[in-house]
């Protein structure tokens, strides 16, 4: 890698099935980001403890969360990709940084607000501190740039609050990261309630389009997705549900929301549901097939694992020791 390049930051949940969002926001502009940046990308498994998984489940489910990596073009040699679990840094670290950050600051994290109300049976202590976690996995690579939606944003900020709190104290220790600036991802909303974005976790199962689901699926979901009464070919705000199938549209074709609604001039919503489910399949398919090839080479991935693995130890690791000095802590290797 070459050490001139700032570094870039960014992860998923191994929970759940990636979303059509997740692939047109973030996996399909992560690829070509390692001609600019010196990239780590995590499979964020110590995140999905916060809720109860099902051991076997969880395991194929960040196996399969890595395959899609690579799958989408993220070239596991330019870029590190590896599994959050395989380096003991970030646990390691988060608790040395949870004895520098405030309850009070804790408690204003909104999603620990919103998860709490989804989860009330299980509130633990690690859905408290996951932004402890979330400041840890960015700062053990000294990252410059994070990649985040509004939704994250606000944990970059207290992730920003810890490193400058624990600068202040010890000196120029942990780069403070900055928001990723630079091509922005479509933003693609559920299917049938366009006011929130495409969920993984979303429990009507017509709401999302699956990275994995076959093309039946795709046309079934697209032809059930919410438009309005108002039968007007238009992008705009007051038909949200048809804008958000326009969007799907040029996020696939890479034509504009201008292009797209001269194309379908005099169509039924019918016409766009259609065009919209086969721009869809035709960008999944490639994914899908590769997805398909790589879980047959059961072999190349673990080394892909394991190498990868290694490398991101290595740059964690060389931060964490670093803390470790600062803090006072006894270092016998």
């Amino acid at each position: 890698m070459n050490k001139d390049q700032k570094v870039l930051y960014s992860g998923m949940q191994a929970t759940g099935n990636l979303t059509l969002g997740n692939y047109l926001g973030a996996l399909k502009n992560w690829v070509g980001l390692a001609d600019e940046y010196e990239c780590y990308y995590g499979v964020m498994d110590l995140h999905s403890l916060t809720v109860r998984q099902k051991p076997a489940e969880f395991r194929a489910h960040a196996r399969e969360l890595m395959t899609i990596y690579i799958a989408a073009g993220i070239d596991p040699e330019k870029n590190v990709l590896y599994l959050q679990s395989s380096v003991p840094c970030h646990a390691e670290l988060a608790w040395i940084l949870n004895c520098f950050t405030y309850m009070g600051e804790l408690q204003r994290m909104t999603q620990f607000k919103d998860k709490s109300a989804r989860h009330a049976d299980n509130v633990n202590a690690g859905l408290f501190t996951y932004p402890v976690l979330m400041a840890s996995d960015i700062l053990l690579y000294q990252a410059d740039v994070v990649p985040v939606g509004k939704d994250q944003l606000q944990h970059l900020e207290i992730t920003r609050d810890i490193a400058q709190r624990f600068n202040s104290i010890y000196g120029d220790v942990f780069t403070v990261p900055e928001p990723y600036v630079g091509k922005i991802g479509a933003r693609v909303m559920s299917l049938q309630d366009p006011s929130k974005k495409m969920s993984k976790s979303d429990e009507n199962p017509n709401a999302s389009i699956y990275l994995m689901d076959d093309p039946d699926t795709i046309r079934r979901k697209c032809r059930r997705a919410i438009t309005d009464s108002e039968a007007t070919i238009a992008y705009r705000d007051e038909q949200p549900g048809l804008k958000n199938l326009f969007d799907i549209y040029c996020a696939c074709t890479e034509k504009t929301p201008d292009e797209a609604v001269r194309e379908f001039s005099g169509c039924g919503y019918g016409q766009v549901k259609e065009a919209v489910s086969e721009a869809v399949i035709g960008i999944l398919k490639p994914l899908q097939d590769r997805v398909r090839e790589l879980q047959k080479d059961r072999s190349y991935l673990d080394q892909v694992m394991k190498t990868n693995a290694e490398r991101a130890h290595d740059t964690a690791n060389r931060t964490l020791r670093k803390v470790k000095k600062k803090v006072g802590l006894t270092d016998i290797r």
